[in-house]
């Protein structure tokens, strides 16, 4: 099997299994590819897109192909020594519904199911009307109505011989203790005997078992003619005796069924952020880690798997613990693998999101994470210093929002008391029980810690920090201290001793330190619970809130970005190189991911406005004056706000095609329909004017109004004319941004990760746009187009320019993997009239060497150039000077012949003549 080179992340779904993969191996290996990194593959919720939603982590989903497909993948794959590395869940699976047999477990026999301590509930609420029971908060309407209704009628599965409360898609199991109060009001004798024997399993040492003979009496009963109409129909909510049966009936339960607005404030058990349907898992137990990792532990011990990546670490309870027993598991396997299938090493990623001046913690023992603030580097090193005053002002001129960080702050708040309500509650009961415990410290109220806990998490500058039995590590210090000391700003001085007693609980007094017993069980919980809360509020404060209020540069809003910061220098990206090689040489780097906001080059386009911050400012006016008759003055303001018509235009100017005819109808209209998709979901996460949970369709219609007549209406056409011009002014040189984040991510320290497609030009928008189908067939034909590089650079538009750059240099990579996996990074110095405008570096390995030259901030050097190719008298003397001398016989350059003299300066007019990138190689 080859070395680990580079990867390509599939989304499989129904529509792309894996089957579909295995057609495609060919190409990916022509392409340079080492390893397929695929979406979840165990079985998901019916229909799901993404994979995420596991219902069955036992099975592969059949959706996909089943294990069979499975096998044809992995073995394409090995024909062409390819490995498989697989996306999986650790921290939640998908409830509600009927699918999930454990959660269907669960809900019938409660405490007493197998799986009863599988999901994160928090059995012992302060609520009265939970005692005991888990609140499910899938009702459409209130109980109380959706139960007079007749919206959750009692009924019968006859397939299992099972009694349920459906609901939609739901299906909510009675207990089986319960049958005889159904089946007493049966007018069939055998089935008012039945009910005695579900009756007598309130006294059986074995419960569960003892019913599943029962469960198929039942069923072969009534299949054999005994009817439960009568019995179902004294449940029938609808009438006054039925309403009052069914409703002792579910208070029995070990579930307590409300409307999904019940969720935010009083739910009882950990969701993946706020989503109903899918339910945290406790992996940090044995048992659970054991079974929703059996299939993968299976498939890695049979050589079908090659390496994991692990969704969403930061919500596990101990990540560190967690990965380091991965870790400990899988290298056990590797010596029971096939020959054929033998590993060295087997890689495991995580993905994590990393804060300002936040490092991935080693002693994990993963490779690294999967390359989000690889992006966000090479992002920050395409973007002007000199942008960020004038698109700053801007920014606040025409929204007249706050600047970042109070938007953050604000998102959070709101967070907080809306969605995590419930969470946070949760949070400030555990630090009050921890209060309780102790003498000096039982008077504090909970009001008090609620209020100090708020302002403490809406500073975190991190998703997380990684509080253990031995306190806070040391590397996550100063990320408490800052919060410490923003909640300080926050909290009135009364509140600040209350921050004293945090800075001990949570993490300065190791657990550890406290004899075994309920103050310690209790300090932990509070310490879990806390650092469970912190993530998911960074999440969907940042990500999915401020990401669409805040605009000052949408290329600076993605996942993993640390937005507030503008731009940074090549000295800044050299550095954190250099420290990747040193501590992560394997991390994978990505540009562009399943969950990013817009696609890799729609950003480097966007990152273009950053050089030309008053060309900007100088058309915004006129624009807005042109607007004017699409907009329309509502109650609660002006229909799309400054800031969402704002946020609008950029999305245009950054995901306009390239290919895009204004007299094309059904283009455009196709075009205005993903506008339309997009703007609805910002409308809806920016929570200004419109909410997920509160939909305001007038604002929204108003606004699609608009989208629909800015880019169809003739009465428009010179507004839709001037964006189109603009967007046609920004394509080349963000073309030229996009090729030298192309290069980057394949030559520097790391793995480089390409998505789906994206080996032709990314112009995608946040999902389900940036998963849409991909022509694979148009890739596949040209890659194996004999192309010259001046016909490419001509018809750079189609995206082949892209792929030609991808697959020269991942086959000089595989070519030269230890090189490029383990070689020295050294920057270069650049000398003369554009030495700024140029960021370049060398692979140094024992007997080979690589520079890798790419433009930065150059735009303003293609003047008015129909390529992203940069005339070479326009780099004037800029030259690179090198600290050895590079042999002209062994020296060459991937694009280009560049001449290369015995001397130790390589003129940018020569390296960069051909193409708008350059790799020299010199080999012994």
């Amino acid at each position: 099997m080859k070395s680990l080179t580079a990867t390509v992340r599939l989304q499989l779904h129904s529509d792309f299994t894996l089957d579909d993969a295995a057609a495609l191996v060919p190409y990916f290996a022509a392409l340079g590819i080492s390893h397929v990194y695929a979406s979840p593959i165990l079985t998901a919720r019916a229909g799901s897109r993404h994979g995420y939603d596991v219902v069955d982590p036992m099975r592969i989903n059949p959706e996909l192909g089943g294990e069979p497909a499975l096998q044809r993948l992995v073995g394409a794959l090995r024909q062409h020594g390819m490995g498989l590395i697989l996306d999986t869940v650790s921290n939640h699976m998908a409830v509600g519904g009927a699918d999930n047999p454990w959660w269907q477990s669960l809900l019938a026999w409660g405490r007493r199911s197998p799986y009863a301590e599988f999901f994160d509930i928090q059995w012992h609420s302060n609520d009265p009307l939970l005692a005991g029971q888990l609140l499910l908060p899938f009702l459409g309407s209130d109980y109380g109505q959706a139960l007079q209704s007749g919206e959750i009628p009692l009924t019968f599965d006859g397939r299992h011989g099972v009694f349920e409360v459906a609901h939609h898609d739901h299906r909510f199991p009675i207990c089986p203790l319960d049958y005889g109060r159904i089946l007493g009001q049966a007018e069939n004798p055998r089935l008012q005997a039945l009910a005695q024997h579900f009756g007598a399993l309130h006294e059986a040492a074995d419960p569960l078992a003892d019913a599943l003979p029962l469960h198929r009496e039942l069923a072969r009963l009534v299949a054999g003619g005994a009817q439960l109409d009568a019995a179902l129909a004294a449940f029938d909510s609808r009438e006054p005796a039925g309403f009052k049966r069914l409703h002792l009936l579910l208070e029995r339960q070990t579930y307590r069924l409300a409307s999904w607005r019940t969720a935010a404030d009083d739910i009882n058990w950990r969701r993946f952020f706020d989503i109903n349907e899918l339910g945290g898992l406790r992996v940090e137990r044995a048992a659970v880690f054991e079974a929703t990792h059996a299939k993968l532990f299976e498939l890695i011990e049979r050589g079908l798997v090659d390496g994991l990546r692990i969704d969403h670490i930061d919500g596990l309870a101990d990540p560190r613990r967690y990965c380091r027993n991965l870790r400990r598991r899988v290298d056990r396997l590797l010596a029971k693998r096939p020959l054929s299938a033998a590993l060295e090493h087997f890689p495991i990623y995580v993905e994590k999101i990393l804060g300002p001046g936040e490092q991935l913690h080693r002693d994990w023992l993963t490779d690294g994470s999967t390359g989000y603030e690889f992006m966000d580097q090479v992002s920050l090193l395409q973007h002007d210093p000199a942008g960020e005053a004038p698109l700053s002002e801007l920014w606040r001129s025409v929204s007249e929002r706050p600047d970042f960080a109070e938007e953050v702050r604000s998102a959070r708040h709101l967070v907080l008391n809306a969605s995590l309500a419930g969470d946070c509650e949760s949070v400030a009961q555990a630090l009050l029980q921890v209060a309780r415990d102790d003498l000096m410290t039982r008077d504090l109220t909970l009001g008090a810690i609620r209020r100090a806990l708020q302002a403490l998490v809406e500073h975190y500058p991190v998703y997380r920090t990684y509080i253990n039995a031995c306190g806070r590590p040391a590397g996550d210090e100063a990320f408490f201290q800052q919060a410490l000391a923003g909640a300080k700003q926050t909290l009135a001085e009364a509140d600040w001793p209350l921050l004293d007693q945090f800075e001990r609980w949570l993490g300065g007094q190791p657990w550890r330190q406290l004899p075994p017993g309920r103050p310690r069980k209790h300090l932990r919980h509070a310490c879990v619970r806390f650092q469970q809360l912190t993530a998911p509020c960074a999440a969907k404060a940042v990500e999915d809130t401020v990401f669409y209020r805040s605009a000052r540069l949408l290329s600076r809003n993605d996942v993993g970005f640390e937005a507030e910061r503008f731009s940074t220098g090549p000295g800044w990206f050299h550095n954190q190189a250099q420290q990747r090689l040193r501590k992560f040489p394997d991390n994978l780097l990505a540009t562009a991911t399943h969950d990013h906001k817009r696609g890799e080059d729609c950003r480097a386009r966007l990152a273009v406005l950053s050089e030309r911050g008053s060309w900007l400012a100088g058309r915004v006016e006129h624009w807005r004056e042109l607007a004017s008759p699409l907009r329309e003055g509502l109650d609660d303001g002006q229909a799309p706000s400054p800031g969402d018509e704002w946020l609008l235009w950029q999305t245009l100017l950054g995901s306009w095609p390239l290919e895009l005819d204004l007299r094309d109808r059904q283009a455009l209209g196709s075009y205005a329909q993903r506008i339309r998709q997009w703007q609805q979901k910002a409308l809806r996460e920016a929570k200004l004017r419109s909410s997920w949970t509160a939909p305001n369709e007038r604002y929204e219609q108003v606004c699609a109004a608009y989208v629909d007549g800015l880019l169809l209406d003739a009465r428009n056409q010179q507004l839709r004319q001037a964006l189109h011009e603009a967007a046609g002014q920004l394509a080349c040189p963000g073309a030229l941004n996009a090729l030298a984040q192309c290069l980057l991510r394949m030559t520097t320290p790391g793995v480089p990760d390409l998505y789906q497609g994206n080996e032709y030009w990314d112009f995608s928008l946040v999902d389900p746009d940036n998963r849409r189908p991909v022509d694979y067939a148009a890739r596949r034909a040209s890659l194996h187009e004999c192309t010259s590089l001046n016909e490419l650079l001509t018809h750079w538009r189609d995206g082949r320019v892209k792929q030609a750059l991808v697959a020269q240099v991942l086959d000089c990579r595989q070519a030269r993997a230890e090189l490029f996996r383990r070689g020295a990074y050294l920057p270069l110095d650049v000398q003369g009239r554009h030495a700024d405008k140029v960021l370049a570096f060398a692979r140094l390995g024992e007997s080979e060497r690589a520079i890798v030259v790419v433009p930065r901030l150059a735009s303003a050097l293609l003047g008015n150039a129909v390529t992203p190719l940069i005339p070479a008298q326009n780099w004037d003397d800029t030259r690179l000077i090198l600290p050895f001398a590079l042999s002209p016989a062994n020296c060459s350059g991937l694009f280009g012949d560049a001449a290369v003299s015995p001397s130790r300066e390589l003129m940018l007019s020569t390296v960069l003549r051909e193409f708008p990138v350059n790799v020299l190689i010199e080999h012994a």
